[in-house]
């Protein structure tokens, strides 16, 4: 299968799903946000309800909700992206102590005629983002790296799943 968002001359294009049934899709994309321990140590302080002084509030909060706007905003962000009824959508946000910093997963379900793995990456890309912007007043040098489809169901193209998730299953 070549890539599908180009017509033969070359030109970009939305592809046409009409003609596809609508069925129930799911995808898993997750991220990652290293950063200095200290700044980790003020999140983590802030999930366990003690006082922090990261000066714009509630990280890993604010973090979900962007990460969940931006799932329902993704055909606006990328240009040939189908708007989708998106039916759910959840994001976790968990303190790694190995980076360290926070780990990201998005799940996002629909039941349409195309998948929802755009939405997923979006969500935790904007969520890792929002993490980045809530705390560069204390670390500029955090990285947001690893962003990625972990696994995927439903539609024509079959599941998939990540090969190293595959190994962690076996």
């Amino acid at each position: 299968m070549g890539l599908t968002h180009f017509d033969s001359a070359g030109a970009p294009r939305m592809v046409d799903v009409g003609a596809k049934p609508a069925t129930v899709r799911v995808a898993v994309a997750a991220a990652r946000i290293a950063m200095q321990p200290e700044t980790l140590a003020m999140i983590r302080a802030q999930l366990d309800g003690r006082d922090s002084p990261l000066p714009k509030g509630d990280v890993v909060g604010v973090a979900r909700v962007a990460g969940i706007m931006a799932a329902k905003r993704t055909p606006d962000l990328i240009p040939l992206c189908h708007p989708l009824p998106l039916s759910g959508i959840d994001l976790a946000i968990d303190p790694a102590e190995d980076l360290p910093g926070l780990t990201i997963e998005a799940t996002v379900r629909t039941t349409a005629r195309t998948g929802v793995e755009m939405e997923a990456l979006t969500a935790v890309s904007v969520a890792a983002l929002t993490v980045y912007d809530m705390c560069k007043a204390v670390d500029r040098a955090m990285t947001v790296h690893d962003v990625r489809l972990i696994r995927k169901s439903g539609g024509a193209s079959g599941d998939f799943q990540a090969a190293d998730q595959l190994e962690r299953e076996n």
